[in-house]
């Protein structure tokens, strides 16, 4: 009976702290909005907008991001201009940010003629 007793003890010592304590965030129905059912303002919300346009860390073209091939490295979004300098970028990144910070952009200008 002292083994039934001692677990009821926990098990509601534990129910509580889940649906009001620490385990309520785990469940996901802690934060804003949680106690009125209304979703967090949208101004609230995180966005990230990518910008017009980035160079290329592997060949160092300007490229529009919109149509660019992009890649994630330690949290930084970077954009290439095909998928062969994503790829080599991919193969070895340290590389290239190490380059990128003495390497000012390529602005290709072409001529007429």
């Amino acid at each position: 009976m002292d083994a039934l007793v001692y677990f009821l003890f926990w098990a509601a010592l534990i129910f509580v702290m889940m649906r009001l304590g620490c385990g309520v965030h785990v469940m996901g129905h802690g934060g804003r909005g949680a106690r009125t059912g209304k979703p967090p303002d949208a101004k609230d919300a995180l966005r990230w907008i990518p910008p017009e346009s980035d160079v290329d860390p592997v060949c160092g073209r300007v490229i529009r991001t919109a149509a660019a091939k992009s890649s994630i490295h330690d949290g930084t979004v970077y954009y290439f201009c095909s998928r062969e300098c994503r790829e080599r970028f991919e193969a070895a990144p340290d590389s290239y940010l190490d380059a990128d910070a003495a390497q000012e952009p390529n602005l290709v200008e072409q001529s007429d003629g």
